[in-house]
């Protein structure tokens, strides 16, 4: 089973900003499509940003402008900087990546993000 780490999520202040990693270790092949998802306590879990293997990108339009999705290839790793952030920016974050067009199969567990007001 292929495993996703996250790991950047802490506190900040809204204003801050954070970045968030994931990688997939032990892997050696690429992904179609990376991305990164959140979900805030009573609320489902959204698409944030997603990059395919080209590095075309796509974001929710609550956080175009204020967040960059990045990959490294070689290194089966994703960014998520976020700049700019606000309270409700607060949720868990998850990765994800997708080994055949957007079929998320793959996920880590989640790191927390909390921005205060």
């Amino acid at each position: 089973q292929v495993q996703l780490v996250e790991s950047g999520g802490g506190l900040v202040q809204a204003g801050g900003s954070l970045r968030l990693s994931c990688a997939a270790p032990g892997t050696i092949f690429r992904f179609d499509a990376m991305g990164w998802f959140r979900q805030a306590p009573g609320k489902q879990r959204e698409l944030v940003a997603a990059i395919t293997s080209g590095g075309t990108t796509n974001y929710a339009d609550s956080v175009k402008g204020r967040f960059t999705i990045s990959r490294d290839n070689a290194k089966n790793t994703q960014y998520l900087q976020m700049n700019s952030l606000k309270p409700e920016d607060t949720a868990v974050y998850y990765c994800g990546a997708a080994l055949v067009g957007l079929r998320w199969d793959y996920w880590g567990r989640g790191t927390q993000v909390t921005v205060s007001s």
